[in-house]
């Protein structure tokens, strides 16, 4: 037995390798509710880990070693329009293995590195990315902005002997891109995620388009579904995703597992004032006041704000209109959280009784609210977070499609 801390921290390092080789830096951080940043730093010696984690990593290592036999299960897939890497983190919380990156906002490349630091380069412009360069994969993961498509002149085209098809309707719109990389790499499954309205955009040429390019042109096999993310979070979120296979599949959205909608409330979210609330060291005091046990006071309204946000909504419901603030306490489901949640948060305002104002949810909450864990850092100031967040997607959704996906990947 080790008579000194110091003798214990070799052990332990040798623990901490062989957990990582079993799995990764971000999963074994996260199964120590530690940020990646700090089992890197240990790793590098710069930091020792406490005796007590000894315990926790060899729980870790056991129960990694006893799910190895599933390897065969394992899958790669590439992160296009990453954003922060929700649609990411749903995948690899099934197993996958990402190979490829490519999300152009500086900001969010910021916020994906700290989280995803042994990842692979982060490529900026999808569009000068040659598509043969890319490694390849099994599943091709897109949540690719929403463009309208210029309608094609087909029959003049034909005329003039030039091609159509998704190389012509598409060209100009990033689904173009993700479309050429379909193509070259043949990825046995894809899945894309958009807005609801993607459905009925450019009153549906848009979405004609993108299911003739994956059926006809690419000659996928698609399925899609509207997908509310009150299943797995406190929040009514619906996101269109759409499935495609290389081959056919017996296989459909409708099917994947979904918790009761509605379970989980907002103070499952919310920071905790009863002194419970975790202390997250990449998070220190910046969300929350420890010492009072309390949300930092720069999230609740101002006087002037809270009367405007007040009186504008008085003045829509006078002309019957549904414009206003959203006011939720701990039982409720939140409106859906939007990237413009940084100018006043009036979407999701938190009601902290009477004689006070409401306040915003804090950036961690808004984590919290879209399904990241607590492990996740948040790198950038709380203006680019809220767009971060209130871009991005539910978490738990995609890891509920990915091990849906799971048994025809391995087939």
């Amino acid at each position: 037995m080790a008579d000194t801390y110091e003798m214990v921290v070799p052990e332990i390092q040798e623990l901490l390798e062989q957990a990582i080789r079993l799995s990764s830096v971000t999963s074994i951080a996260e199964e120590l509710k530690v940020a990646p940043s700090t089992v890197h730093r240990w790793l590098k010696g710069e930091t020792s880990p406490k005796a007590y984690i000894d315990e926790s990593l060899r729980a870790i290592i056991k129960k990694h070693q006893a799910t190895s036999k599933s390897k065969k299960n394992a899958f790669t897939f590439i992160d296009l329009f990453a954003g922060i890497g929700g649609i990411r983190k749903g995948f690899e919380q099934a197993g996958g293995t990402c190979v490829f990156t490519s999300e152009w906002d500086s900001y969010a490349q910021k916020t994906y590195s700290a989280n995803y630091p042994s990842s692979e380069i982060i490529y900026g412009d999808i569009t000068k990315v040659n598509a043969a360069d890319i490694p390849d994969h099994d599943v091709l993961l897109a949540g690719f902005p929403c463009q309208p498509f210029s309608i094609a002149g087909v029959s003049k085209k034909n005329s003039l002997g030039r091609a159509t098809g998704f190389a012509d309707e598409t060209q100009g719109t990033l689904f173009f891109d993700v479309a050429r990389i379909i193509k070259e790499k043949r990825p046995k499954i894809f899945v894309l995620e958009n807005v609801k309205n993607l459905k009925s955009h450019d009153k549906g040429h848009t979405f004609d388009v993108i299911k003739r390019t994956l059926q006809k042109d690419l000659g996928y096999h698609i399925d899609f579904n509207v997908i509310d993310g009150q299943h797995w979070v406190p929040q009514h979120r619906e996101r269109i995703v759409i499935v495609g296979f290389r081959e056919p599949a017996l296989f459909s959205l409708e099917n994947i597992k979904m918790p009761a909608a509605g379970k989980i409330k907002m103070r499952d979210i919310l920071h905790k004032t009863d002194g419970s609330e975790p202390f997250l060291e990449h998070d220190g005091d910046r969300f929350f006041d420890f010492i009072n046990n309390r949300v930092q006071s720069k999230f609740t309204l101002t006087d002037k704000l809270w009367a405007y946000l007040q009186a504008y909504a008085a003045k829509h419901r006078s002309l019957g209109n549904g414009f206003g603030f959203g006011l939720v306490k701990g039982d409720d489901i939140a409106r859906t959280l939007s990237a413009r949640y940084y100018k006043d948060g009036s979407e999701i305002l938190v009601d902290q009784g009477e004689g006070k104002n409401p306040r915003r949810l804090t950036p961690r909450e808004c984590a919290r609210l879209m399904g990241y864990p607590d492990s996740y850092i948040i790198p950038v100031s709380d203006t680019r977070a809220y767009k971060q967040f209130g871009n991005s997607v539910v978490v738990p959704l995609f890891k509920a499609v990915a091990l849906a996906l799971k048994p025809y990947l391995s087939e």
